[in-house]
């Protein structure tokens, strides 16, 4: 068994914005001057979703920084249409539920796992305003409830 995950960005406000039905972890075909900017932890997918087109998956408005040291030679595109890694299964779970009404696929996280890329995605179905107070509400309450036990125990 490998060094467990290391976190590279993640995506707080998905989990706030939906409700998450169903998780996968997704490779990410990356170009070499991508690899080195995620190492250095230049990257930002809180604007970032996933589309189906032609049945592959494809990461949209995730912006990776470039290096300032990137080759001259190229010329790097920050918010590029990634392709994602998914197996032929998975892709064809995410393409049926996907077609049901108001369902979407948000990436979670990316993280290395075993030197690899990866993206944490999951499908997704939209929240309403009375869904994100709710959990407003309870999240106030948790840290509250941490806040009286711990006076408690003092």
């Amino acid at each position: 068994m490998g060094a467990p995950p290391r976190q590279i960005a993640q995506n707080k406000k998905a989990r706030f914005d939906f409700h998450i039905e169903e998780e996968f972890e997704a490779g990410i075909e990356l170009q070499g001057w991508e690899a080195k900017a995620l190492r250095a932890g230049r990257v930002n997918i809180k604007e970032s979703h996933v589309i189906i087109h032609h049945g592959e998956a494809w990461l949209v408005g995730a912006r990776i920084t470039p290096l300032p040291e990137v080759s001259t030679h190229i010329t790097p595109d920050p918010t590029r249409t990634r392709r994602l890694l998914l197996h032929k299964h998975q892709l064809r779970t995410l393409v049926g539920q996907t077609q049901q009404k108001g369902y979407t696929i948000v990436p979670l996280d990316m993280h290395w796992t075993r030197g690899r890329a990866k993206v944490q995605i999951a499908l997704a179905k939209g929240k309403k305003k009375v869904d994100k107070r709710h959990d407003i509400k309870e999240k106030d309450w948790q840290r509250q409830k941490q806040r009286l036990m711990k006076e408690k125990n003092r």
